[in-house]
């Protein structure tokens, strides 16, 4: 994905797209231009396919792979390097730099990309005098002015009715001087490398690529020492007959350069170590795709081949050693400094010998099967693995919902914590800057937007920040979210959202907590004023950044002019692609003016004190526009002679150089065309202190941001003096008392109306202490958390801060057990890992035993976590009852698995009864999904049975003797396949119930499935107890799956009422009575989330029969009497309804593709009407809902041991 600031997942642009993080870091200056008047077809672009997805704020890195993944980002720190590879049609795509894209990034960042830049589209008139866009689908270059073909001249900023802002009358002339490649008409791709620091060579490869073949077939390489003025030639100094297919640079030394020859003719590379004045010829017995440079070693690199192996190098190129010969494309990284204890450490995603994907580790030179280690024990996901600054995002599917675990700092992994129902369909990392991890995810009711989040420190625990941000697909099938970060200020980003199906820009100063929209300037173009009212009308941005990193794309800052921003955008209701004029905010995005009425690329130049415009045109051009004043005024300056189709504009990497290049074309089949602008000229002199202002950030008059007050020093607006390279940006800066607006809500809570962050309906906060001992202390949260980085002091600091508590002691509650893989089948004579999970225990002083359920058994003092879980081989084939029993000083609990050795199976619904009535027969069936051919074996379990009954069908009836909570579960087996399903009726002596429907608004929050559905019938039982006084115990509400949203109210008798049945008939009838009244009232309701009241309704009654189970009333006619009454009572009752009673006797004849998920209470007639299975959601869909299920509760893995004791008559299978 790619956010505003972009996201920049990209590199999903064009050929170009790489170079652009080199440009902007000031590295190697690669580029790779593409002609655009070349005839040839567009190469077709794949589309990037991973589940979880990062992005990054920095402009992307050299593109790798045949996959579009997001470049990287550049940070003084260590990390991946760069990275770059052939996309089709020669132009590279993919990783660079230390951050990747969907899911991929090359760490920390410390080098720039190699040499391989992205292209620049060359220009190409049609008959209409226009040009073709670029292969790669930029959204058109640099600008133009002039006019072919009789057209009206474009206007160009000012030129039409604001004559008198423009700086006098005759044409000012930048000084420039014009090359031509003078052989290479022909070339249609271009790649740059200008390392600027000081060094005044620039080096271009242009080639010709043959669409139709897919590879290179001609190629030239010139160098120049001039920064640009002339070139020379070097094609006989890499060999006549040798043709170059990409061109790399050491990100941390410019003069190393490396180039790859095409792999159709021949594997070699050419190494230079003197900024490529001499070549060294080296063949490879392998062909390159991507490289990898380290971002502190110049000499260390990792190339990735075509056939997914991965090799590295510690001598630069010259010698290569095999690492793993099944690495996923794009998954692997350097080491992080200062996180990974050995420099040379790589982060691999391979397949290993299983056949299942791995998290893997290793050194460059000790990377043989036995010297890898896999920091996560389990498999994961395919294209997952993302290494990026101080964290590690993996993902791990299980039962068709997906998992996201983060390592941070190399710590274990922790499972990333979401709000209960997000239920990610799609989730992109963002970033992961000043400790902090942002992330885009799309829930399971969103199709075209996200929402946005962000985590604690640790990168655990996400809170929304903004719900329903835009989102869109780049050219390469990549996600691109609208969110983008403010360069050179902290904690301000500006998002598109859908807010009633129009795409408004919302503005936030506190990182996400507060948003609003974007005051429209007061005045137009021409002066005149704008009647614009907040909220019906405001100002909206395109948040897009360049896929051509020639152009300046929708939105730019930089981080050596806060403050100023330079977006092309639009003033209404919404955000339009139409209408639309470049805007310009010179304090923070609190006011902004409109500068142009038309798109232009508009660039930074001196540190960000000028500001140089192109016009985004089709026709050739010969000016360019200059801004001292932020944008108040510009002047006119030609910067050739000639007009010019522009292909792309180069700034200056070096910035002290005060250097522009723009490449082009003078006509269809002329040379390509290198005019060197330097606009040292523009500048008067040398700023003095006089020259500088001082500039408060504030947020709507508010000083304090992000909890400081910061003034900036800038240079005045109008003094047209250079900056110089001993420019420095001071900062003054000091803390504010800390207030309300510098607190977000923590994990769990949510904001209502009143500013006030109160638990989730799904949320208990007491469960934040599950994992401390006593004697221990914990955080305790106040349901705030201060935003990271925010710097505010006192105030209400210590009021909102998370308070340290004594760890309260608790019984065991919750315990769950589970094996590694989620699976409930192992094959004979291998490892099976048992994973034990508790809710709520005090995890120190609790002690376990594990009874495997063959004999052994292991037991532990105390619940210490283990990451590799407990593991056993089961020597016989069966079915084992594995058993966790825990215990401590205030109580205990236990947990049961049945595990079926070398017996697998898919999966199962079990539908059953939720109250049944006792010695009653209760219909029992086990849905199969999908259904299968052949027999099936169905093992039923009830209570803690250690024998299942079996059978070959799927429904039986079985009587419950017991009353109160019974467990059943089943578990059906075909061939090697193993699946269980596990519900809990309540059996009782008599019962009533009552159907129920809600408010429609509680459907569009409806994700229909299992957990939800429990949640909300534990908030509606708690309402009715509230408003009715009724005891919980007497109340049971089970939710029906599907829409409408419905549910059953079950009235239970109070508990020991058996031997008072006839007064506790009574009770249960004042009750229902006592229910009823409240329920036609409207007088139960629940808020689900703020804003969002539910209204409980009475659906009808239905009467389940008052069952007396005694043996006193013996006699025929009192039971022929009973039964007249009974079935006199029941006909008029279908008569005054004039319906089914749905609730009495409900059995299911079910296929194995049918199922319904529930079923009504269960009575003693057995002529008792029934209800059919079309009234209940379709079985199919029913079965997507619940395909998994969730585990709650803190991970406690144990030991490794073996253990034991043996069921005596197991079944085998």
């Amino acid at each position: 994905m790619e956010k505003g600031t972009n996201c920049f997942p990209t590199c999903h642009t064009v050929f170009l797209a790489w170079t652009w993080l080199l440009l902007l870091s000031w590295c190697c200056t690669g580029a790779e231009i593409t002609c655009r008047s070349c005839s040839s077809p567009s190469p077709s672009w794949p589309s990037s396919s991973s589940r979880l997805r990062q992005e990054q704020r920095q402009p992307p890195p050299p593109p790798r792979g045949l996959r579009s993944w997001p470049g990287g980002r550049t940070r003084g720190s260590a990390g991946a390097a760069a990275a770059a590879e052939p996309l089709p049609g020669g132009e590279p795509g993919g990783r660079g730099g230390p951050r990747g894209a969907t899911l991929r990034s090359a760490g920390a960042g410390g080098g720039a990309p190699g040499g391989r830049g992205p292209a620049a589209a060359r220009s190409r008139r049609s008959s209409e005098g226009r040009r073709a866009l670029p292969a790669g689908g930029g959204r058109g270059v640099p600008a133009a002015e002039g006019q072919r073909g009789g057209r009206a001249q474009p206007r160009g900023p000012l030129e039409e009715g604001r004559a008198a802002r423009l700086r006098g009358a005759e044409e000012l002339r930048l000084s420039s001087t014009t090359f031509a490649l003078t052989g290479d008409a022909a070339h249609n791709q271009a790649m740059v490398h200008w390392s600027g620091h000081n060094s005044s060579v620039i080096l271009i490869l242009t080639k010709l690529y043959d669409f139709n073949l897919g590879s290179v077939t001609e190629s030239s390489l010139w160098r120049s020492t001039d920064y640009g003025t002339t070139y020379e030639k070097l094609n006989d100094k890499v060999g006549l007959k040798t043709v170059l297919s990409y061109l790399y640079v050491s990100p941390t030394n410019k003069r190393k350069i490396m180039l790859l020859s095409d792999p159709e003719i021949e594997s070699s590379i050419l190494i230079s170590s003197d900024e490529g004045a001499t070549y060294q010829k080296y063949r490879l017995n392998f062909y390159i795709q991507s490289l990898l440079f380290h971002p502190k070693q110049e000499e260390w690199i990792l190339a990735y081949s075509l056939d997914q192996k991965l090799y590295g190098s510690m001598d630069f190129g010259r010698k290569w050693q095999l690492m793993h010969e099944q690495v996923t494309p794009n998954r692997f990284y350097w080491s992080v400094t200062g996180l990974d204890k050995e420099p040379d450490l790589v982060h691999m995603e391979a397949r290993t010998a299983d056949g299942h994907t791995h998290y893997l580790t290793c050194r460059i030179q000790e990377c043989s099967e036995t010297k890898r280690s896999g920091p996560f024990s389990r498999s994961i996901d395919i294209s997952s693995l993302v290494v990026q600054d101080e964290y590690i995002f993996i993902q791990v599917t299980a039962g068709g919902r997906a998992n996201y675990y983060v390592s941070y700092r190399r710590e274990p992994f922790a499972q990333i914590k979401l709000p209960k129902y997000s239920l990610p369909k799609d989730m992109h990392i963002i970033s992961t800057d000043e400790n902090q991890v942002f992330a885009a995810v799309q829930e399971w009711n969103q199709n075209d937007t996200y929402n946005l989040y962000i985590s604690d420190t640790r990168g655990v625990y996400f809170t929304l920040a903004l719900e329903n941000v835009k989102s869109s697909r780049g050219l390469e099938g990549n996600i691109i979210i609208d969110l983008y970060e403010v360069a050179g200020i902290k904690g301000i980003f500006l998002a598109n959202r859908k807010v009633d199906d129009q795409i408004k820009t919302f503005i936030t100063y506190n990182k996400g907590r507060d948003w609003r929209l974007l005051q429209a300037p007061d005045t137009d173009l021409r002066g005149d004023p704008l009647v614009c009212q907040l909220p019906f009308c405001s100002l909206h941005l395109h948040l897009q950044l360049s896929e051509n990193p020639y152009t300046s794309g929708s939105i730019s800052s930089k981080e050596t002019a806060p403050g100023l921003l330079v977006a092309t955008g639009n003033i209404g209701s919404e955000l339009s692609y139409t209408d639309v004029g470049v805007f310009i905010s010179s304090d923070g995005g609190n006011s902004w003016r409109q500068i142009f009425e038309e798109e232009y690329n508009v660039w930074f130049l001196d540190w960000g004190g000028t500001l140089v415009a192109m016009k985004r045109t089709s026709v050739p051009i010969r000016h360019m526009w200059v801004s001292f004043d932020e944008g108040r005024s510009w002047s006119k300056y030609s910067f050739t002679s000639t007009p010019l189709f522009v292909d792309g504009s180069l700034v200056d990497p070096g910035i002290e150089t005060q250097i522009m290049t723009v490449f082009g074309h003078f006509s269809l089949r002329s040379e390509w065309q290198l005019v060197k602008v330097d606009y040292k000229s523009i500048f008067s002199r040398r700023c003095n202190k006089d020259d500088y202002q001082t500039w408060h950030l504030h947020n709507q008059g508010e000083p304090c941001v992000m909890g400081e007050r910061k003034i900036y020093k800038k240079r005045k607006p109008g003094a047209q003096c250079s900056l110089g390279r001993d420019y420095s940006q001071s900062v003054v800066s000091e803390p504010c008392v800390c207030s309300q607006g510098d607190f977000e809500c923590d994990y769990g809570y949510e904001r209502h109306s009143n500013n006030q962050c109160v638990p989730a309906f799904w949320f208990s906060p007491s469960s934040l202490s599950k994992d401390c001992s006593v004697g221990q202390s914990y955080l305790n949260s106040t349901g705030y958390r201060r935003i990271v980085s925010n710097n505010c002091t006192d105030g209400l600091r210590e009021k909102y801060m998370a308070k340290m508590e004594k760890c309260p002691g608790k019984a065991p509650r919750g315990l769950h057990i589970l094996t590694t893989d989620g699976k409930l089948v192992t094959e004979q004579g291998h490892n099976a890992t048992f994973i034990i999970l508790m809710e709520e225990g005090d995890l120190q002083r609790t002690n376990i035993q594990l009874d495997f359920g063959d004999g052994i058994a292991v037991s532990y003092a105390n619940f210490s976590p283990v990451e590799d879980g407990i593991r056993h081989v089961y020597k016989s084939a069966g079915i084992f009852q594995v058993t966790a029993y825990a215990e401590n000083s205030l109580g205990s609990d236990t947990a049961v698995l049945f595990l079926h050795v070398v017996c697998p199976v898919e999966h199962v619904h079990l539908s059953v009864p939720f109250v049944a009535i006792r010695n009653k027969d209760v219909n029992l069936t086990a849905v199969v999904w999908p259904s299968q051919a052949g027999t099936l074996t169905y093992f039923w379990w009830f209570g803690n049975s250690t024998k299942p009954l079996i059978t070959l069908e799927s429904s039986i009836s079985y009587i419950f003797a017991v009353e109160g909570m019974n467990t059943v579960t089943v578990q059906v087996a075909a061939g090697s396949t193993l699946i269980q399903d596990t519900k809990e009726i309540a059996v009782h002596e008599y019962f009533q119930s009552q159907l129920l429907s809600f408010s429609p608004n509680l459907d569009y929050h409806n994700p229909d499935i299992p957990e939800w559905r429990q949640d909300i019938g534990k908030v509606i039982k708690r309402a009715l107890a509230q408003v009715t006084g009724i005891p919980e115990e007497q109340i049971l509400v089970a939710v029906f799956p599907g829409l409408p949203t419905s549910a059953e109210l079950f009235i239970l008798p109070h508990k020991n009422t058996t031997e008072r049945r006839k007064s506790s008939e009574a009770d249960l009838e004042q009750v229902v009575e006592i229910l009823f009244n409240a329920l036609n009232q409207n007088l139960v309701q629940f808020e689900l989330k703020p804003g969002v009241e539910v209204i409980v309704y009475v659906t009808q009654l239905t009467l389940a029969p008052l069952v007396d189970s005694s043996t006193g009333h013996s006699s025929s006619a009192m039971l022929m009497l009973l039964s007249v009454v009974f079935v006199g009572l029941a006909v008029f009752l279908i008569y005054k309804f004039k319906r089914k009673i749905p609730w009495i006797n409900i059995y299911a004849q079910v296929q194995h593709d049918k199922e319904q998920e529930m079923i009504g209470s269960v009575s003693q007639s057995e002529n008792a009407p029934k209800i059919t299975l079309s009234e209940f959601t379709d079985p199919e869909e029913l079965m997507d809902k619940e395909l998994d299920t969730r585990v709650m509760g803190s991970i406690s893995t144990i030991a490794n041991s073996e253990s034991t004791k043996e069921i005596p008559n197991c079944t085998s299978v």
